[in-house]
């Protein structure tokens, strides 16, 4: 297993899972967010090849409306 912070959350995976995989698995939406791992903002399209490594900062910010 691999230890990462998911919005100063610690969880637990298994190795080689990617960001769209850990989406899944905390049930987020998949549009309307945006996800950044060590800062860096990881585009979409790349989600599906992203492994998280092993002690990975995630932050996931969903875009809300308001008026």
């Amino acid at each position: 297993m691999i230890a990462i912070s998911v919005n100063e959350k610690e969880i637990l995976l298994k190795p080689n899972t990617n960001i769209l995989e850990l989406l899944q698995h905390l049930n987020s939406p998949l549009k309307g967010i945006a996800v950044a791992i060590n800062q860096n903002i990881i585009q979409q399209s790349n989600w599906e090849t992203q492994q998280l490594e092993n002690q990975d900062q995630v932050l996931i910010i969903q875009a809300t409306q308001g008026g």
